[in-house]
């Protein structure tokens, strides 16, 4: 009898999967447009597919679930997750990480390792209820009424409660978005008291502004986010200006998202002492008034702001240069003149 909730309660969770991934998909034609080109599908094909696959996903959330079609939804489920984990491997293999949109816009991190392990353990629960489907023909007719629908039920359940965390999460995203947009300059003037902020850390933990600062080195934060191609060019640089400017400054760096995305990404650019930060909206961007990626906010000793916000991988190297001509005697500066 054991088995056969077991049968049952894979099928529901590969329908709650497959479900919200082309609710999703559906609620975000234009992401998922913007998803297929970026996987490489050929422009012309790419309407097509973006309202094909959602479509096809819809269609296995649907048929998973009686007896007599399980097994097939069940292999095309497995068939789908094989072609996107190739996919995705292939875009890593060449450095590329779009965004996924796997699940819309609730899902705007880029691919990785962390993509490629949840397809696996998805190939997996599906490879394995295909089987169990085959030997346990009757589930869920072979369980009382109540278990079956109760269980539904709880499947259903969680899927609303996991659609509405992904709406919250696009929701703050968009407003953060708005609320940089409305900041006026960007970045906040030398001399301005560099304010706190409390984010995760891919160690473990949390840290924030008064855990980074040393007694006699400059602080650099340097914004990043794990798509963006340059800056993980800059992020491959940062070991070894860390080490030229070891007694001057200290160097961390801060992004937003997924805490395990962006261990890995750290690790892939061979960080290695360098801490790696995640906010988990956009909380510490926000409060120094920065806009783009890679971007470096120099804070001196004092804690305040040194000088204006570097963007890009050039500027971001002129306040290291900078931290290490001042050394823990900067004094915030602007347009060349001591204020």
């Amino acid at each position: 009898m054991a088995i056969d909730y077991a049968v049952w309660a894979a099928r529901l969770v590969l329908a709650v999967v497959f479900g919200l991934s082309a609710w999703g998909k559906f609620a975000d034609a234009a992401g998922t447009r913007k998803a297929v080109g970026e996987f490489g599908i050929p422009l012309a094909w790419v309407p097509a597919v973006a309202w094909g696959l959602p479509g096809v996903e819809a269609a296995v959330a649907v048929a998973v679930l009686p007896p007599w079609t399980a097994a097939g939804a069940a292999l095309v489920a497995i068939l789908l997750l094989g072609m996107f984990t190739g996919a995705v491997v292939r875009l890593l293999r060449h450095g590329r990480r779009p965004v996924c949109s796997c699940f819309g816009a609730a899902s705007a991190a880029p691919i990785g390792r962390g993509t490629v392990v949840r397809n696996i353990v998805l190939i997996a629960l599906a490879g394995w209820t295909l089987v169990a489907t085959l030997a346990e023909s009757e589930v869920p007719g072979a369980l009382p009424v109540d278990h079956a629908v109760a269980m539904a039920f709880a499947a259903g359940f969680a899927a609303v409660l996991v659609s509405l965390w992904g709406e919250l999460r696009s929701l703050r995203r968009r407003l953060d978005e708005q609320v940089l947009s409305t900041l006026g300059g960007e970045g906040l003037p030398p001399g301005a008291v560099a304010p706190e902020f409390e984010v995760l850390k891919t160690s473990g933990g949390r840290s924030g502004l008064h855990e980074l600062l040393s007694p006699g080195k400059s602080l650099l934060l340097v914004f990043v986010h794990p798509s963006c191609e340059m800056c993980a060019a800059l992020a491959r640089e940062l070991p070894r200006w860390q080490a030229r400017s070891a007694d001057a400054l200290t160097i961390a760096v801060l992004g937003n998202g997924e805490v395990a995305e962006h261990a890995a990404w750290g690790r892939e650019q061979g960080l290695g002492e360098i801490p790696v930060l995640v906010q988990q909206g956009n909380e510490a961007a926000l409060r120094y008034r920065v806009r783009g990626t890679p971007s470096g906010v120099l804070i001196n000793e004092q804690g305040r702001v040194a000088a204006p916000v570097g963007r890009g991988a050039m500027a971001v190297r002129d306040l290291i240069f900078q931290a290490k001509r001042t050394g823990s005697s900067a004094e915030p500066q602007t347009n060349g003149a001591v204020l």
